[in-house]
């Protein structure tokens, strides 16, 4: 991340909402293996509180207390789901149905440590979805998470038959290449190797809504990184 001071969406003395950039760690992991978000705050504000976390390869918006009271104050809204949290997602195939209701239980995956699954005795979990654009070979979506287990929206795709493109976990984790949409697609001249429009997992967290400790209901948006972008206008341009 360049600086944090570019990436900061809204703040106040309470809270800073961060455009989260994909490929860095919201909060630490158990090996402490790169720096992560939190990190970068607490060197910039001195103490920082973690209110919500989104999944590294995922960018978009998150949310950080500056305070002890702000942070109960935040985490009580997401506990009960009075927060809205909305996502656009790429996903494999082409969804036919404009909107529907995902509404199955997930847990950890018996044999792959790290992973969700469906699980009939897992915690119950639900998902809208809006199909914003459908392609021949993908689609472009918008999710609402009504509860927030790891993975969700992911597993959730998964299990619709829909992967979130590049996902390694839970699809078959190949880059976007424009070679997959253009039908006389060239490597241009002295080109050895096609680099792909979007390496890493189609989800960005493009907005938050909650309450301020005054009252104040807060909407925040995160626009479209590049490679998002970047797909989209290719798949437009196709077709």
């Amino acid at each position: 991340m360049k600086s944090i001071k570019s990436a900061i969406l809204q703040e106040t003395e309470d809270w800073v909402a961060i455009n989260k950039e994909a490929g860095l760690l919201s909060i630490p992991d158990r090996e402490q293996s790169a720096p992560s978000l939190k990190d970068l705050l607490i060197a910039a504000y001195g103490t920082i509180f973690t209110v919500h976390r989104l999944d590294r390869e995922t960018s978009g918006v998150i949310l950080f207390a500056k305070n002890e009271s702000s942070h109960q104050f935040l985490s009580k809204q997401f506990e009960e789901r009075s927060t809205v949290k909305k996502y656009n997602g790429l996903v494999l195939g082409k969804v036919y149905e404009e909107e529907g209701i995902i509404d199955v239980p997930i847990g950890p995956h018996p044999g792959k440590p790290g992973q969700m699954t469906v699980v009939r005795k897992g915690k119950p979990s639900i998902t809208l979805f809006k199909t914003l654009e459908a392609f021949p070979l993908y689609s472009w979506m918008e999710f609402t998470i009504l509860t927030g287990r790891t993975h969700q929206i992911r597993v959730h795709m998964q299990h619709m038959g829909h992967p979130i493109v590049c996902d390694p976990y839970y699809g078959d984790g190949k880059p976007f290449l424009l070679s997959n949409i253009k039908k006389k697609f060239k490597l241009g001249k002295d080109v050895l190797e096609e680099k792909p429009l979007l390496n890493r997992l189609g989800l960005h967290a493009s907005s938050l809504q909650f309450t301020d400790r005054d009252g104040k209901a807060i909407e925040l948006h995160a626009p479209l990184p590049k490679d998002l972008r970047a797909c989209l206008q290719q798949l437009e341009k196709q077709g």
